[in-house]
C-alpha cells in the first residue's frame, strides 16, 4: 500500500477509456424476435448507431456510418426509429437520421439492398422539418410521427402535429404529401398510441409556460375509415396533474402514469362499458392500480420515455422506486409488484415486451448500462446486449454511499456521496480529501446511481465526488420537485452547500478544498454558486444558463423558453429577480478560478452567454479558461472534446488544490479576457 496525499494517487482510468464508455444503450425495441436499441458511438463523431441483436445472439449494426439515428424533436430528441417484421423480406425500419432529420426507409435483409431512401423533404425555413415517435402502420402505408415543424427563422417559430407519412416516398420532395392528423391548436404532443383494435388514438399534449412534469392532458380520438382522428377530446389531465405516459391495455383500457396523488403512479381508465366511441370516455375515472409513494414514471424530456409496458394476461410491467427505479412486474389485481432479481438497480424509461420477454436497459452502482430481457414466466433475467465488461480492476470502482442530508429549515436532501477509493493507495493519517459537488442538468432530472467512470477518473485519483439530488429533484414526490418553483438559484445553490458544509463539518471533506461542477442547469447551479458563496475553491462550469433574462427572451430553443416562468417567476412580475439570480450580473461576485466548457452548436444554451459572461469577469484578476468545442451541441459526444474536456478539469484542480501530479495537459489559466479558441482555453 502507498502513501501519498489525496488526488495525487495513480489510477489506469485515463481520460481516453472515460470517453469510450460515455453514453449508454436507449430506445429499446422489439422487432419480431429480435431486439433493437441505438448506442453511442463517441469514437464515430459521437454518433447514435442503430444495433439489432439477432435471434442467434449476434449483435450487428443496422446502419453503416456516417448514419446517425437521433432526433431533434424539442431539442433533446425521442424515439428516433420504428421498425416491423414482415412475413417475407425481413424488417422494414423507419428512422430520423441526425444531419439532415429526415425520415428514411430502410429494408437491411433485403436481397439487392440499397441506401436509405428518404420519405421526407427537407426544409428551407429555419431548422426545417423534424420528426419523432414514429409507429408504423403497413396496411395503410404510413408511418405516424410528431412533425415539429419550424415557421421563421426564431427558436420560437414552431409548430406541432401528428402526422402520417406515406412510406412510398411520395412525400420526399412533396411536403403536400404528409398528411396532418391533428391540428396546432397544442404547443406541444407525443406520438399517437393506437388501442388494439385500432380504431382509438391516445396522446399527450401540453402548453406554454407548463413544462410536461407540471401539467399535461390526454387526447383521445376516434380512428375514421379514411385513416382520420376525430371527436378529439380530453380524457385526462390538466393543469396541476402531469401525466408521463400513457399506453393501451389489450382489453382496451387506457393506462396512465399521473401524479394526480403527488406520486408518479400508475392509473387505469376505462368508459362505462355500454358506450362506444371517444365520446363515451368523458365518463371515465381513474382507477389507481398500485397506490404509494413511489414514482412509477419520471419527467418527459424525451418523446418516448416508457417507464411501464403491458404484457399479455393483464400485467404489467413497470418501472417504480423512490430515487432508484427498478423493474417489477405488476398485478392489477393484486395491486403489488413482484421486483425482478438480478444486480440491476436502476432501469433507464425504455421498456419493450414481446409476448412474456420484458426488454429494458439497466445498470448498478458495479456495472454500466446493459440490454436486460425478462421472462415472464421463469422469472429469468439476463444480459442479451450491450453487456458490461470491466475495463479496468473493478478494485478501482467507486464505493458510494446513499446519504439524506439537512439543509436549511430543516429539508432534506437527497445526495450520493463517493469517497477517494484506490487499491493500491491511502493517504496521510490526519488528511483529509478534497470533494467535488457534481450538480445534474434539468434541474427537472435526477443523478443516478451507476457505475461512472467519469466518477471513478476522480475518485481513484484521490478525490471524493457528491452528488446531489437538490430539491426540484425528481424521483421523490411531486412536493420535493416543486421545491424549486420559483426558487432556481436559491434552493439549489442552498442544497448544494449544505451538503459540501456537511460533508466538511464531519470531517469527510476538506473544507479548504471543495469545488463545484455541472452542466446545462447544472451549470447554472455551479457558476450562480460562485456569486453567491465562497465555500467553493474552483468550479467547472459546462454549456450553462448565465443569464436568465435573454434565456427568457428568444434565448433558447421552443421547448424551454417558457421553462423560467415556473422556476424563478414570470418576468414581467418578476424582472428584478431574473438579474438578482443570473451569474452574468454578478458576476463581480466571482472571486475563485474557474472553466468554462462549451459545444459552439449548442441552440439550447448558446455560447454567447459565456462570452458576455467572461467580458464581465474580464479584468478582475479571476483565473479562468475558456473552452470551446466545434460540432458539439448540449452536452458533448465526441471522444476528442470529452478527453479534452476531463483533462482541464483535472488540471483545474491540481493547480487550485495544489496537487503535483504530470500526467494531464496543464490548462492555462488566464486572468484576463481573449480570443476564443478552438478546444483550447482563452
Amino acid at each position: 500500500m502507498v502513501t501519498a496525499p489525496y488526488g495525487t494517487w495513480r489510477s489506469p482510468i485515463d481520460a481516453a477509456l472515460v470517453a469510450s464508455r460515455d453514453g449508454h444503450p436507449e430506445y429499446v425495441g422489439t422487432v419480431g424476435e429480435e431486439v433493437w436499441w441505438t448506442a453511442p458511438r463517441p469514437e464515430e463523431g459521437g454518433r447514435r448507431a442503430l444495433i439489432r441483436r439477432r435471434t442467434d445472439g449476434a449483435e450487428v449494426a443496422v446502419l453503416a456510418p456516417p448514419w446517425n439515428v437521433r432526433s431533434k424533436v424539442m431539442g433533446y430528441g425521442g424515439m428516433p426509429w420504428a421498425a416491423v417484421d414482415r412475413a417475407s423480406g425481413g424488417p422494414l425500419v423507419v428512422f430520423v437520421h441526425f444531419a439532415d432529420q429526415r425520415l428514411y426507409v430502410h429494408e437491411p435483409d433485403a436481397p439487392a439492398q440499397g441506401p436509405p431512401r428518404p420519405l421526407t423533404p427537407l426544409s428551407p425555413v429555419g431548422e426545417g422539418l423534424r420528426w419523432a415517435d414514429p409507429v408504423i402502420h403497413p396496411d395503410r402505408g404510413e408511418v405516424w410521427c410528431v412533425l415539429e415543424e419550424f415557421t421563421g427563422e426564431g427558436p420560437t417559430d414552431v409548430r406541432r402535429v401528428i402526422a402520417a407519412v406515406p412510406l412510398d416516398g411520395s412525400a420526399a420532395e412533396d411536403r403536400t404529401a404528409v398528411r396532418e392528423l391533428t391540428g396546432d391548436r397544442h404547443r406541444f404532443l407525443t406520438g399517437p398510441r393506437l388501442s388494439p383494435d385500432g380504431r382509438r388514438a391516445a396522446w399527450i399534449v401540453w402548453d406554454h409556460p407548463r413544462m410536461p412534469w407540471d401539467g399535461t392532458e390526454v387526447m383521445l380520438a376516434d380512428v375514421a375509415e379514411d385513416g382520420c382522428l376525430t371527436g378529439a377530446r380530453t380524457v385526462l389531465g390538466g393543469p396541476e396533474e402531469a401525466v408521463a405516459q400513457i399506453e393501451w391495455a389489450e382489453d382496451g383500457a387506457l393506462l396512465a402514469a399521473t401524479d394526480r396523488t403527488g406520486w408518479w403512479n400508475l392509473h387505469r381508465l376505462e368508459p362505462p362499458a355500454e358506450a362506444a366511441g371517444a365520446t363515451a370516455w368523458d365518463r371515465a375515472r381513474p382507477v389507481a392500480l398500485c397506490p404509494r409513494e413511489e414514482e412509477f414514471a419520471g419527467p418527459l424530456w424525451k418523446l418516448g420515455h416508457r417507464w411501464f409496458a403491458p404484457l399479455s394476461g393483464g400485467l404489467i410491467a413497470v418501472l417504480h422506486g423512490r430515487g432508484a427505479m427498478t423493474l417489477g412486474i405488476l398485478d392489477p389485481r393484486t395491486g403489488d409488484p413482484a421486483d425482478v432479481p438480478g444486480p440491476w438497480t436502476e432501469w433507464e424509461p425504455t421498456l419493450a415486451v414481446n409476448g412474456t420477454r420484458v426488454v429494458g436497459v439497466a445498470a448498478s452502482p458495479h456495472s454500466g448500462h446493459e440490454v436486460v430481457e425478462l421472462d415472464v414466466c421463469t422469472g429469468r433475467s439476463r444480459t442479451i446486449g450491450s453487456a458490461h465488461t470491466d475495463p479496468v480492476d473493478p478494485a478501482y470502482h467507486p464505493r458510494p454511499r446513499t446519504r439524506t442530508f439537512t439543509g436549511p429549515g430543516g429539508r432534506e436532501i437527497h445526495a450520493q456521496v463517493y469517497p477517494p477509493h484506490h487499491p493500491g493507495h491511502t493517504a496521510p493519517e490526519g488528511e483529509l480529501p478534497p470533494y467535488v459537488i457534481w450538480v445534474h442538468g434539468g434541474p427537472t432530472g435526477r443523478a443516478p446511481l451507476v457505475l461512472d467512470l467519469e466518477i471513478a477518473y476522480f475518485t481513484s485519483r484521490g478525490i471524493g465526488v457528491a452528488e446531489v439530488n437538490y430539491g426540484g429533484s425528481t424521483g421523490y414526490g411531486r412536493a420535493y420537485r416543486e421545491r424549486l418553483r420559483g426558487q432556481w438559484g436559491v434552493v439549489d445553490v442552498e442544497d448544494c452547500a449544505a451538503v459540501a458544509e456537511a460533508l466538511a463539518d464531519e470531517g469527510t471533506a476538506d473544507r479548504a478544498r471543495l469545488a463545484i461542477r455541472g452542466g446545462s442547469a447544472g451549470g447554472w447551479t455551479a457558476a450562480a454558486s460562485l456569486t453567491a458563496t465562497e465555500l467553493y475553491a474552483c468550479a467547472t462550469v459546462s454549456y450553462p444558463i448565465l443569464d436568465l433574462v435573454s434565456w427568457a427572451t428568444g434565448g433558447t430553443h421552443d421547448f424551454e423558453s417558457r421553462y423560467t416562468e415556473s422556476l424563478v417567476g414570470p418576468l414581467a412580475e418578476v424582472a428584478d429577480r431574473y438579474r438578482e439570480r443570473s451569474p452574468l450580473y454578478r458576476a463581480d461576485r466571482v472571486g475563485s478560478p474557474f472553466v468554462l466548457l462549451q459545444g459552439l452548436d449548442d441552440t439550447i444554451c448558446p455560447p454567447e452567454q459565456c462570452e458576455r459572461f467572461l467580458a464581465a469577469v474580464s479584468g478582475r484578476g479571476v483565473p479562468h479558461a475558456y473552452l470551446t468545442f466545434e460540432g458539439e451541441g448540449h452536452g458533448f459526444r465526441r471522444a476528442d472534446t470529452m478527453i479534452r474536456a476531463l483533462e482541464a478539469e483535472l488540471s483545474l484542480y491540481i493547480q487550485t488544490f495544489g496537487l503535483h501530479r504530470s500526467d494531464v495537459p496543464t490548462l492555462e489559466l488566464l486572468t484576463s479576457a481573449a480570443p476564443n479558441s478552438t478546444g483550447g482555453a482563452s
